[in-house]
């Protein structure tokens, strides 16, 4: 395993970005093959090759130090979310429905069988099955099934406020972040390069995950409120008083974030960079770029 690589400010070398887009190519390939096996999942439009591509280089930068294999279940769990993430804000046609697929998606993530004929969960029992043959699952799953069901509901509650065209509090939405997915990959991705032995600092990792992951979610809205406008999405620029509300608050978030990751640095010095490298890489992507192609 590489060591931890450079802090915030200080920019790879064109040799070091080389070998981090080589392992994101790698990746691409995996999530290719992964849309290939699951079509029923990944066959709509907006699942284009950017997505692919730009989905594995947000890892790759993030953990520039974690071989591509490392960076295997990041990637795949994070792939599956988007398909989640489809399925239930642009597919499902009732509150019924999406409810019928949170339980599904809850009872497999448990230990049950994946629904006939159904790629989501036929994907989600392959990832739960490699998450279990790793050191880390008996002291850490319960934590990956958590953040899951986390997102489920909190999928659910943005679905019902769009559904009964409710417009909750700009508060009421930044604690909805658990829609985002961020603290569910991430806990897969925890699991998945921990090895044998006590797991550290669980609670002071998982606090600081959820900072990172209110961060992602306002830079998400900061980058992409055109295309949630026109695909019917909430965005925290509809309840923050505009884009100068929205930076402000994201400042203080920011802070806080790198308060609760610093702390971390001495005995989980990779997780700590990856968290910070991931808010450092929304920043920065979000001001040019969306995952998602066009409808």
């Amino acid at each position: 395993m590489m060591a931890a690589g450079p802090g915030p400010g200080v920019r790879p070398t064109a040799a070091e970005c080389g070998a981090i887009c080589a392992g994101a190519g790698r990746s691409q390939r995996d999530m290719r093959e992964w849309a290939e096996a699951y079509p029923g999942l990944f066959s709509a439009k907006p699942f284009d090759a950017a997505l692919y591509s730009t989905l594995s280089l947000a890892m790759a930068f993030s953990g520039p130090w974690f071989t591509a294999e490392q960076l295997r279940m990041a990637n795949k769990v994070s792939l599956w979310a988007f398909g989640l993430d489809w399925l239930v804000d642009y597919v499902a046609a009732s509150r019924q429905e999406v409810e019928e697929i949170a339980r599904r998606c809850a009872d497999v993530a448990s230990g049950a069988p994946p629904v006939p004929g159904d790629d989501l969960t036929r994907m989600l029992a392959g990832i739960r099955d490699e998450l279990a043959s790793s050191p880390a699952f008996p002291e850490l799953g319960p934590v990956w099934l958590d953040e899951l069901r986390r997102m489920l509901d909190g999928m659910l509650v943005e679905w019902r406020w769009k559904s009964d065209k409710t417009r909750p509090s700009f508060e009421e939405y930044l604690g909805n972040a658990d829609n985002l997915g961020f603290s569910f990959v991430f806990a897969a991705h925890w699991i998945h390069v921990t090895g044998h032995g006590p797991v550290a600092d669980v609670d002071r990792v998982r606090e600081a995950g959820r900072a990172v992951q209110r961060v992602i979610r306002l830079l998400n809205d900061l980058g992409t409120y055109e295309r949630d406008v026109a695909w019917g999405d909430l965005n925290a620029l509809m309840l923050a008083g505009g884009r100068d509300g929205v930076e402000r608050r994201l400042a203080g978030l920011v802070a806080r974030s790198r308060e609760l990751i610093a702390p971390l640095r001495a005995a989980q010095p990779e997780l700590a960079g990856y968290m910070e490298r991931q808010m450092d890489f929304c920043a920065g992507f979000y001001q040019v770029g969306d995952y998602w192609g066009t409808l």
